[in-house]
């Protein structure tokens, strides 16, 4: 899955924690200031699930793109299932950069509790703005005409 989003710092989902697996362990521990070390032959660094909103802002807020990998399948469900001895099936389900920091994982007021500090959390918060070109391929068969649809999305927070 890093052979597809060498770009990106990625949070693999390993039952309750997160966890970074080489260059991005390193990255995460020195950005983050959390732990990393070695496991396997691989540097590795985790953080547990419920903070997960946080340290992806945290990270964002610091220039990185930031993709977060699932698991698809829960501990119960493999247990009675044909692949009890395989690995857990994941995927990547968000990738966050400055301006796409939108949805369930990062947005601390959908799932908020009481050991959550939101000033915290919204200091890492702001203006965020996303551009979108779309050229129309229909209109273009006609070389002396062209739609090109521009829309431009403003998000403060």
């Amino acid at each position: 899955m890093k052979q597809q989003h060498k770009d990106a710092i990625l949070c693999v989902e390993c039952g309750y924690k997160y966890r970074f697996f080489g260059e991005d362990a390193e990255i995460a521990s020195r950005e983050l200031n959390i732990y990393c070390h070695l496991d396997h032959n691989f540097m590795t660094a985790s953080i547990p699930t419920h903070r997960l909103f946080v340290h992806v802002r945290r990270l964002v807020a610091k220039g990185y793109k930031v993709g977060v990998v699932k698991q698809t399948e829960t501990a119960a469900l493999k247990a009675i299932g044909d692949n009890k001895s395989s690995l857990f099936s994941r995927k990547l389900t968000a990738l966050y950069t400055k301006s796409t920091l939108i949805g369930e994982d990062v947005n601390p007021l959908i799932k908020l509790d009481d050991a959550v500090n939101v000033d915290e959390i919204m200091a890492d918060t702001s203006t965020s703005y996303l551009l979108c070109i779309y050229e129309d391929k229909e209109s273009l068969k006609d070389k002396k005409k062209g739609a090109i649809f521009i829309g431009i999305v403003v998000s403060i927070l």
